[in-house]
């Protein structure tokens, strides 16, 4: 199988991004459904999602992991190391395990510490444009991994998009612009869209042109590879509407809110679990 995935795979939490990894695996033939295994909270969604996806689903984490080669966790991050304390103090896993982690703010030295077996772990930051194939993934890994296991994180996050291995020192800082950012590219949506309600178009009509737009825009930063302020000087006339626009948001310091809403959000990050800046 073309980059296959050896072993089973137990994906605990098909919340969103637990969704999206187990649908990514399916649709690659990255491991059959005999040998991929998910979790959820209740029965009835279990229930749902199995007869949905084709494979196992249950409430029981433990089951779920036992035997797993791969373990992705993707939990909240108060609950990750509980929860992992759990599955090793009960014999769910074992030093072969790769234990892959996409929950903010828990470092990978800290997962090491209560496995209580050395299991080989990866931290991993995707964002929710993951679902339908568009984000936009940090890995790193912990003492014990590898370039194998690094290359099966890849495996399973290259499906949903683009991944990138960052150094974990910058996590926090992922989080807050590519894990929070797309809400911020929501809120800045509908704001658009408000303006144009605003002077007349219809709702759906104003925010189709404002998330198109916006689109546009990060793909032309892509596409060419120049500087956002050279692109955004491309289409600033002088004496024109756009640069009366731009004066309009430069008096509400949208440069300084952006950059301010992303280091608040990584602070935040950074103390997710004991509440405490790090």
């Amino acid at each position: 199988m073309r980059r296959g995935i050896p072993g089973r795979i137990a994906v605990v939490g098909l919340g969103t991004m637990g969704e999206a990894i187990v649908r990514g695996i399916l649709q690659r033939k990255l491991a059959p459904p005999s040998r991929l295994r998910g979790t959820v909270r209740t029965k009835g969604r279990a229930q749902k999602l199995s007869e949905d996806l084709g494979l196992e689903i249950t409430t029981n984490n433990f089951e779920a992991v036992r035997g797993a080669s791969t373990v992705v966790l993707c939990l909240k991050p108060q609950n990750v190391l509980t929860e992992l304390q759990h599955l090793a103090t009960a014999g769910g896993l074992n030093e072969k395990s790769l234990i892959i982690s996409i929950a903010a703010g828990v470092q990978t030295e800290e997962i090491e510490a209560v496995l209580g077996v050395p299991c080989p772990v990866i931290r991993a930051m995707p964002n929710t444009p993951c679902a339908i194939g568009r984000g936009t993934t940090a890995l790193t890994g912990g003492v014990r991994a590898e370039a194998k296991h690094l290359k099966i994180a890849h495996a399973l996050f290259d499906p949903l998009g683009v991944t990138h291995d960052i150094e974990e020192k910058h996590f926090d800082i992922v989080t807050g612009l590519s894990g929070s950012g797309p809400a911020f590219g929501y809120l800045m949506i509908e704001s658009l869209a408000d303006g144009g309600v605003m002077m007349g178009l219809p709702r759906a009509v104003a925010t189709e042109l404002a998330a198109r737009t916006l689109l546009g825009a990060a793909e032309m930063v892509l596409a060419t590879g120049s500087h956002p302020a050279s692109l955004k000087d491309d289409v600033t006339t002088p004496g024109g509407c756009t640069i009366a626009g731009i004066l309009a948001l430069e008096d509400g310091k949208i440069r300084s809110t952006l950059a301010r809403a992303v280091e608040r959000a990584a602070e935040k990050a950074a103390g997710l679990v004991d509440g405490a800046p790090r």
